[in-house]
């Protein structure tokens, strides 16, 4: 091919041979005005790939494009109509697997394929570079741009698809730009996050301040366990951003008169989790001290009681979503294992003493907070391997201690009730043993995603789960796990019984 030049009114070459064109974005220019712009980057777009139509700055920016576009296993299944864009957002959404329904879907905004199509603010795309996102996941790819219209939105993706950027940078960008054409306003919050547990806010708030920094944008963590005085200091000294549980928000709303007028953005993060600790009469009461903000809903798992939430919180609502709902993520390998109730431990010991089956560091999930305790004192015991506990019982600068040392690599096992069960990143995690199987099909699809990509999930079945089985059957056969014979066994057998119960 040959490279254009620099005029603005000259069409760009195509890219179907290697000679003489950028290697590299960082080798191509800026823009100037009504010049095309890479789809990837931003920058000069100075050529059209060949394969796509599309406009790129360089070779990398192209072969990006083409990466994402044709992975190597089914680049030959999509063939080309005549005329047709592979920048029509529908096209991206069936290759992505993104669904969209409802607020006017004809009107909402088309995925993008690189953070710099958002029209950030630059100082913002530096924190993303800096914090090492390189490209937006497909939940990020839509759910951004219509974020950033300011429409309300429920958003469904799998634990692990980064769902808390997808709220965290419109609200970044919407309240810097905000700062800068109001500069002489009250510094009154503009977003809200609310999270079901501390972990998820501690965690939320720390992505807040990477890609943040440098802006006008400072957060405020409301979580108990912390003293509400510092929290209150703290929001009265001006913020952009709250972030916290419901409990300990309403209850600083209720004591003290803080500014809530100028909020923008009301975002509930694992929305369903909160409907099932019982947060929503806390939820409505924060809602309505707001004035009609936009509504960002996000969860792993959704149900029709978060879709009733979701409209009596606003009127139209974009409904965003990647793969299937409430299965779970196929990067898991789920491995269940039938075992009887008394012989739970020696079987996690087993696990635990193979180099073949564990993997560390790992999060082994218990339903009781004494349970916690008492197991992870008996793996350090019985296993001489390092264990510590994490529940809701444990004062909070407790808890930060105890993630902090597992999270640096210190603690190879943490033994942990639900409270990590929701939301939070635990990339480091190989591995998940569910010891006690949760109470929900839903909360086990949580539990397991804990683990990272192409992590492993022990699951400890027995009879004591029998109101799960029909549900377990189908999220094991979802992902192509393989079901212990006494699970099918005894489903088939229940199954049956219902069916001769109800006059089959």
């Amino acid at each position: 091919m040959k490279e254009e030049s620099h005029s603005i009114a000259s069409s760009s070459a195509y890219i179907d041979s290697t000679d003489g064109i950028k290697q590299k974005s960082i080798d191509q220019r800026d823009p100037l005005p009504d010049e095309p712009q890479c789809v990837i980057c931003g920058r000069y777009g100075e050529y059209i790939c060949d394969k796509t139509n599309d406009d790129v700055c360089s070779l990398q920016c192209k072969h990006t494009l083409n990466t994402r576009l044709f992975p190597a296993t089914d680049e030959c299944f999509y063939v080309r109509e005549p005329g047709a864009s592979f920048n029509d957002a529908q096209f991206l959404r069936t290759k992505f697997d993104i669904h969209v329904q409802g607020g006017g879907s004809q009107h909402v905004p088309p995925p993008v394929l690189s953070f710099h199509s958002c029209g950030l603010p630059p100082k913002l795309l530096l924190n993303l570079q800096t914090a090492g996102y390189e490209f937006p996941t497909p939940i990020q790819m839509q759910a951004i741009p219509v974020a950033l219209t300011g429409k309300s939105m429920l958003v469904s993706a799998a634990t692990g698809s980064g769902k808390t950027a997808s709220f965290l940078l419109p609200i970044v960008s919407r309240s810097a730009s905000f700062r800068s054409e109001h500069p002489s306003e009250q510094r009154s919050p503009l977003a809200l996050v609310l999270a079901p547990t501390r972990e998820l806010c501690v965690q939320v708030e720390h992505q807040a301040k990477i890609l943040g920094k440098g802006l006008p944008f400072k957060t405020a963590l409301v979580v108990g366990g912390d003293p509400m005085s510092g929290q209150l200091y703290r929001i009265q000294q001006g913020v952009e951003l709250i972030i916290g549980t419901p409990g300990r928000l309403l209850g600083l709303l209720t004591k003290h008169a803080i500014q809530l007028d100028y909020v923008m953005t009301f975002v509930l993060d694992e929305v369903d989790c909160m409907l099932e600790r019982g947060f929503r009469d806390q939820v409505m009461q924060i809602f309505r001290a707001l004035s009609q903000p936009q509504v960002l809903l996000f969860s792993a798992t959704l149900s029709r009681e978060v879709e009733k939430v979701g409209g009596s919180l606003a009127k139209e609502m974009v409904s965003v979503s990647v793969g299937k709902p409430n299965i779970p993520n196929k990067t898991v390998n789920q491995l269940a294992v039938w075992v009887d109730a008394k012989q739970k431990k020696q079987k996690l010991f087993e696990i635990l003493k193979s180099q073949n089956h564990f993997k560390p560091p790992a999060v082994v999930y218990v339903s009781s907070r004494v349970g916690a305790d008492l197991l992870a004192n008996a793996i350090t015991v019985v296993t001489g391997i390092k264990a510590l506990s994490i529940h809701g019982e444990k004062p909070m600068a407790e808890r930060r201690d105890v993630m902090g040392s597992f999270l640096a690599g210190e603690v190879p096992v943490l033994v942990s009730t639900g409270v990590l069960g929701r939301g939070v990143d635990l990339l480091v995690v190989k591995q998940v043993i569910v010891f006690d199987m949760p109470k929900t099909i839903k909360e086990y699809i949580h539990v397991i995603g804990r683990a990272s990509k192409m992590g492993t999930a022990f699951l400890f079945v027995n009879e004591e789960n029998r109101n799960l089985f029909p549900d377990l059957v189908e999220a094991l056969k979802s992902c192509g796990a393989a079901i212990p014979k006494q699970l099918i066994n005894l489903t088939s057998r229940e199954m049956h019984n219902k069916k001769r119960r109800v006059g089959y």
